[in-house]
């Protein structure tokens, strides 16, 4: 696994494991001992290379405070080794002993309406507690001095989702974390604070900084920057206990790469990953199917570009699910070939590992009901036999490792963007960030298009075309960034509420869009949100019977052409998409949501005229995903309609998963995949 691009990286701390890494949690503590040696004989036939372990073991390691008990460790590690088996050690720390809370009742975590949760589960600490971050450091230390020089850790796996149950406290002790927090943003100035929050709004001016609460529970609306500023701290508190911990590793071992699991997936958006990915030796991430979601392949394909970009370069699923998960109301199992489909599909977009939770699946506790590799069933099972066929995909495609994504395109993705965008008392309260950039996604996946995710003040000199869905909250700096792309002679899109806030949620006043009024060429002085159910017909340069949900504006040309409009509603014959030349380049504006096929004819022609090409000849339902490698391109072919398809290929090119090699095309059962090795022409 190559350590990417991303700052704060070196080339000292890689994986040393070889090839596409395959495994998963390993628990053996909850399994008698000598079931242990089974699972060494059905990893080996499984192609299983590396497995995390000591996750949730603190209980184990330290039964009572400074006293550590090692030796199921020690056995653990040393029969891994004995098979070939690489470790992800983890630091146990996301899951601290009843006897710490029986000593340190304090640090238990306090919700947002006062109420003291009590332990019994995992994460049910305060991030901000001075007494558990000390005993945290202290059982790092005592593992990472016993375990640095073993030879079967190969990375250290530090804590466990971060966030993932405790992403805010609202206890006296985070209130004075989040006022020292506030004090460096603002340089210590009370008349910072109170100017960027807007506190002369219903009379909430802070005279001292003691005044200053977590947003706890309140009567009406709490202010939004407020609001805002708390996500920031609360990402940030848990990004201080993630490096303290890695720090003690580094000491230990200064070679040994160090990596957290994120989640970069549907339902989880607590943590700015944009800052905590340079912290990272290794970017790793899990990613779970939401049952509901009848085309959850594209969420496996965007998080994964987001994850690849995130990292720079490849990245590690550290977590996914070979069937059901336990935690949904409906846990879907998965369909027959759907596991495999998804393990390839994140390979395609960057992943240079694949594992799961877990290696069995359990008999007792909490996740009792969630699938794993060895299923409750055992080996005569479904599960199993695709746990098997993939290890061997996985070992056919070793030579991907390494190889990186391409794209003339990039989404911009922020998170506090997204945070600002589903505060309380927006004009509708049906905005949904990660929908809004899934709906301009998906037409670009199916294609065949390529894309990275950036920050909006990121490098954009290698894209032709940058797409900004939902950009509700921009800073100066990102929004120059963005019109200087068009400037330069870029293309730029932009979704409608975007560039409405600044930094601290001040709406820029003069007109909508704000930040970018004058790139688009337009104003909008009113906005005219949707109701549930409700739609506006579209006319001008769109598909016959064109319609749009969700959100309309009053939009005024001040230089822009309009491209449609509304045909009826408030704003009948009122531009709803616009397009104007500015600079060297193209701005264009979405002021609505239109329906997909629309929508998808609107950016088939945005990404055209910017001269962005798609897959080419690759029927539709197969998902066609590039890795470019120093020798040659790994072409992804995944039919996920079930189909089957021929798809041409280059001549002299090869099938990685037969090793047969191809005439002009390749032929891909329905529901099977094909990885295609392409040589460089200078090694054809």
């Amino acid at each position: 696994m190559t350590s990417g691009t991303t700052p704060g990286r070196t080339a000292e701390r890689t994986l040393s494991v070889p090839g596409i890494v395959y495994g998963g949690d390993y628990n053996p503590e909850q399994w008698p001992e000598e079931t242990w040696a089974e699972d060494m004989r059905l990893m080996r036939e499984a192609g299983v290379t590396m497995v995390s372990v000591g996750i949730f073991s603190w209980a184990l390691m330290e039964p009572a405070e400074g006293t550590y008990d090692f030796t199921r460790m020690d056995r653990i590690l040393d029969l891994l080794h004995e098979n070939g088996i690489a470790a992800d050690l983890a630091t146990p720390t996301a899951a601290p002993p009843a006897w710490f809370f029986r000593a340190h009742p304090e640090a238990l975590p306090v919700d947002r309406d006062g109420r003291t949760l009590t332990y019994g589960s995992r994460q049910t600490f305060c991030p901000s507690s001075p007494v558990y971050r000390e005993a945290a450091l202290r059982v790092t230390g005592a593992l990472a001095e016993r375990y640095a020089a073993h030879p079967a850790v190969v990375m250290w796996h530090v804590h466990n989702e971060y966030g993932c149950h405790n992403a805010a406290c609202y206890c006296d002790t985070s209130a004075r974390s989040f006022r020292r927090w506030l004090r460096e943003r603002y340089d210590d100035d009370l008349a910072a604070l109170n100017h960027a929050w807007g506190t002369t709004f219903w009379s909430q001016w802070y005279y001292d900084w003691e005044e200053v609460l977590p947003p706890r529970a309140t009567g009406a609306v709490p202010n939004p920057t407020h609001q805002l500023d708390w996500r920031r701290f609360c990402s940030d508190e848990l990004l201080s206990l993630y490096t303290a911990e890695r720090d003690v590793l580094r000491a230990a071992a200064p070679s040994t790469p160090a990596t957290t699991n994120f989640m970069v997936m549907d339902v989880f958006d607590a943590l700015d990953y944009w800052r905590w990915a340079p912290e990272l030796d290794i970017v790793s991430n899990d990613h779970y199917l939401m049952s509901a979601d009848p085309a959850s392949e594209i969420d496996v394909a965007l998080c994964g570009d987001l994850t690849r970009s995130l990292a720079g370069g490849p990245w590690l699923l550290m977590e996914h699910s070979t069937g059901a998960v336990n935690w949904q109301p409906v846990n879907r199992a998965k369909a027959p070939g759907e596991m495999r489909r998804n393990a390839l599909a994140h390979v395609a977009h960057g992943a240079d590992g694949i594992a799961y939770f877990q290696w069995r699946a359990a008999k007792t506790g909490a996740e009792q009901w969630h699938s794993a590799m060895l299923p409750h069933a055992g080996t005569d099972s479904r599960i199993w036999q695709d746990v098997v066929r993939l290890g061997a995909d996985l070992e056919a495609l070793a030579e991907v490792r390494g190889s990186t994504g391409t794209a003339e395109v990039a989404i911009v993705w922020d998170w506090n963007a997204r945070w600002a965008l589903e505060l309380p008392s927006q004009p509708s309260a049906d905005l949904r960030y990660k929908d809004l950039v899934r709906a301009w996604y998906e037409p670009l996946w199916r294609s065949g298009v390529a894309v990275d995710f950036v920050r909006p003040d990121a490098d954009l000199t290698a894209y032709r075309l940058v797409l900004a869905p939902s950009l509700y909250l921009v800073d100066e700096t990102g929004a120059a960034n963005l019109a200087g792309h068009v400037e330069r002679g870029g293309t730029l899109a932009i979704g409608f509420h975007s560039g409405a806030v600044d930094e601290n949620c001040h709406i820029r006043l003069g007109g909508y869009p704000g930040a970018f009024r004058d790139t688009l060429g337009i104003r909008s002085d009113e906005l005219f949100p949707l109701l549930p159910g409700e739609s506006a017909g579209l006319t001008g340069r769109v598909p016959p019977g064109a319609t749009a949900t969700l959100w309309s504006e009053r939009v005024r040309l001040n230089g822009a052409e309009a491209v449609a409009a509304y045909t009826d509603g408030p704003l009948a014959g009122v531009p709803a998409v616009t397009r104007n030349s500015r600079g060297q380049g193209t701005a264009w504006y979405v002021a609505t949501l239109p329906d997909p096929d629309t929508l998808s004819a609107l950016l088939d022609r945005i990404r055209t005229e910017a001269g962005v090409a798609d897959a080419g000849d690759v029927p539709p339902g197969v998902e066609s995903v590039r890795r470019r490698g120093r020798d040659a391109d790994y072409v992804f072919l995944i039919d996920h309609a079930g189909r089957g398809a021929e798809i041409p290929v280059p001549p002299n090119a090869t099938e990685l998963l037969t090793g047969k090699p191809l005439s002009g095309s390749v032929r891909i059962d329905p529901g099977e995949i094909a990885v295609v090795r392409e040589p460089h022409a200078t090694n054809r």
